[in-house]
C-alpha cells in the first residue's frame, strides 16, 4: 500500500472569513460545497483548491471552535510556493496592510529559501516561499 496525500481538513471559527482569506492570499477556489447533517445539525463544509490542482490536494474547511493562537516561536505552518521573491514581498505587503503579517520576508540557506509568514483568521501560520526545492521557484541546481 502506498498512501497519496490528498487533503487537509481545518475547523474554522468563521467559514466565510476563512474562504475569503484563502481566496485572497492563496488563490484557492471552492471546488465542492455540501451540507453535512451530523448529529441532527446542518454543517456547511467547503472544499478549496488551487486552480488546476482540484484532484491533487484540497483544503476541507468546516465550522468549529478552533481559535489557535500560535506562539511566535511555534513554526508549525502550511506552505505555499510562489514564482519569485517579488511575489513573496507582495504577499508580505498585503498581509502587513491587513494586519496579519507574522514573519517579515527573510532569506535562509537552502532548502528554506526566501519566505514570509501570514496568520490566517484562526491564527494558523501560512508560509509563502520562493526558492525551495518544491513547487514554482524550485532551485533544482542546488538540490
Amino acid at each position: 500500500m502506498k498512501p497519496f496525500f490528498t487533503h487537509v481538513a481545518l475547523q474554522v471559527k468563521d467559514l466565510d472569513t476563512s474562504i475569503a482569506f484563502y481566496r485572497s492570499f492563496c488563490g484557492m477556489t471552492i471546488t465542492q460545497e455540501r451540507v453535512d447533517r451530523v448529529a441532527g445539525g446542518d454543517t456547511r463544509v467547503v472544499w478549496m483548491a488551487e486552480p488546476g490542482r482540484e484532484n491533487e490536494l484540497i483544503f476541507v474547511l468546516m465550522p468549529g471552535n478552533s481559535a489557535l493562537p500560535q506562539a511566535p516561536t511555534d513554526y508549525s505552518h502550511l506552505g505555499f510556493a510562489l514564482k519569485s521573491r517579488e511575489e513573496v514581498d507582495a504577499v508580505a505587503a498585503k498581509a502587513n496592510d491587513a494586519g496579519c503579517l507574522q514573519w517579515a520576508p527573510t532569506q535562509e540557506p537552502y532548502p528554506v529559501g526566501y519566505y514570509c509568514g501570514v496568520r490566517d483568521p484562526d491564527g494558523r501560520f501560512i508560509e509563502f516561499s520562493y526558492g525551495q526545492p518544491l513547487g514554482p521557484g524550485a532551485d533544482l541546481d542546488t538540490v
